[in-house]
């Protein structure tokens, strides 16, 4: 008995270490994902990544080897406390940023863009238009868009557009693209012309059949009509998005506007505009508008 109660307090020691040396472990990796805001999982064989909507409800997707990876260190990234605009400034990888905003109509018609200029935003990204969701799925202007896009050209700043799709066959893609090209011809254009796709929350809607491989196949059709006529493209997209709706291996070849109001984004992949906000106030905006900032790379 003596030899007994000589071994349990070695036990209950070993325990304790093992319990101590799990939690380091744990609190390191957990550090490792504040820098990356991504939450990587193992389990039989492969990597998962975990990710939160705006709910925050809970989803786990297959890290998928093909498509480039996000390599932002984000104790680069900056926060203006007064205006909660951020900023990124990853010196020794050449990575900055740019601030900018996104609007449509909802942002009503009252725009001082000089003063949106004058604040410290570089670029926006307007709405063109939309297609409406319902059987008829008309293409819509954006009641805003002619204002918007003068507005802010005139004070100096960088200017993509975005169309909301709700395109069910490579024709409609091909159309929504052609009514944006149509729009932006007068104007100069030096920001993107953006895919915008999304799903319909508490409604039925016209895309509510499509397939993976269709979502995916009208973003390309959509992207590769606007660089036939000059422009750059991109997709906009949240995460969910990119892990159930789309075939992100197919799409490597186009930029990314994601979508993530988490204090950093979830996304492993690679993209270029992060949307960190949907209740930014801006100065000459007498409504809640997005904010995003445009990561560039030098060279």
């Amino acid at each position: 008995m003596k030899k007994a109660r000589t071994i349990l307090p070695v036990l209950v020691c070993l325990v304790i270490l093992a319990a101590y040396a799990a939690g380091r472990q744990t609190a390191e990796e957990e550090e490792k994902d504040s820098t990356t805001g991504i939450q990587i999982e193992q389990k039989d064989g492969k990597e998962y990544f975990v990710f939160q909507d705006v709910k925050e409800n809970s989803y786990r997707a297959e890290l998928l080897d093909d498509v480039p990876k996000n390599t932002y260190d984000f104790d680069c990234l900056t926060v203006d406390e007064t205006t909660g605009f951020k900023q990124y400034n990853d010196k020794a990888n050449g990575i900055t940023s740019r601030m900018g905003i996104d609007v449509s109509e909802f942002q009503g018609e009252d725009i001082d863009w000089k003063l949106v200029k004058d604040s410290g935003i570089e670029f926006v990204i307007i709405r063109a238009g939309y297609r409406a969701y319902g059987e008829t799925g008309e293409l819509v202007q954006d009641a805003m868009f002619e204002q918007n896009i003068e507005g802010a050209l005139d004070a100096g700043l960088d200017v993509g557009v975005y169309f909301f799709s709700q395109a069910i066959t490579p024709g409609e893609a091909v159309e929504e693209a052609e009514f944006v090209l149509d729009l932006i011809r007068p104007y100069e254009i030096t920001g993107p012309v953006v895919y915008d796709t999304e799903e319909i929350k508490g409604d039925t809607a016209r895309t509510d059949d499509n397939t993976r491989q269709e979502f995916t196949n009208y973003c390309k059709v959509f992207c590769d009509t606007v660089e036939h006529a000059g422009y750059d493209s991109m997709i906009y997209a949240n995460m969910k998005w990119m892990a159930f709706t789309l075939d992100m291996e197919e799409l490597t070849d186009y930029d990314f506007w994601y979508a993530d109001y988490h204090e950093l984004p979830q996304n492993p992949y690679e993209y270029t505009i992060w949307q960190y906000s949907e209740t930014g106030e801006v100065p000459g905006i007498n409504a809640n508008v997005d904010l995003n900032i445009w990561f560039e790379k030098e060279g």
